[in-house]
């Protein structure tokens, strides 16, 4: 077996016991959030993605920008539930943030996700998550999981599970300075 399949095997095991599968109708409250401040020098690991578009993406491309990883599935629910959110935060600030969605789909839902974004209007870019990348991350064990990463490319934030809006707008705004 391939370490990519499982690894795949592993992460939706670990989420169907943590709530967020298919099946399950378990949707986090807003207040079961977990947040963890990183120390500053925390370097993101670089990657480079393939996007759902089939460029690739190298998060180091955006240095001087925040920038969001959004670790996430479309059939976890807490994901769906964030991803307006999402879209509005890169809209309101496309010249300093980026939202970059990292899908954790495997082979039976890949192909949901073109038209899982064209239903929600995702205006950020979608890449494919290896098991490189969630290894990198500190392998990701439930989503959504996201990062805030400064403008020089260090790693601020870390939450777990679905975020509100508020929360990633107080942390954006502090760091560039509105």
């Amino acid at each position: 077996m391939s370490k990519y399949f499982l690894l795949v095997i592993f992460i939706a095991a670990s989420i169907n016991v943590l709530g967020c599968s298919k099946e399950s109708k378990y949707e986090p409250e807003q207040n079961q959030t977990s947040y963890n401040s990183v120390q500053e020098e925390n370097k993101a690991p670089d990657f480079t993605l393939v996007s759902t578009d089939g460029k690739k993406i190298n998060l180091s491309d955006y240095k001087g920008k925040v920038v969001i990883l959004d670790f996430w599935a479309t059939w976890c629910g807490p994901c769906r539930r964030g991803i307006p959110d999402l879209v509005s935060i890169q809209k309101s600030y496309k010249d300093k943030v980026v939202v970059i969605g990292i899908s954790l789909d495997d082979e039976r839902t890949k192909n949901d996700i073109l038209p899982f974004m064209k239903e929600y209007g995702v205006n950020y870019p979608v890449v494919y998550g290896t098991s490189e990348v969630v290894m990198n991350y500190g392998n990701i064990r439930a989503i959504p999981t996201s990062f805030i990463i400064d403008q020089k490319g260090n790693i601020v934030d870390k939450y777990i599970g679905l975020v509100s809006k508020e929360i990633f707008l107080n942390r954006i705004k502090g760091l560039i300075g509105s």
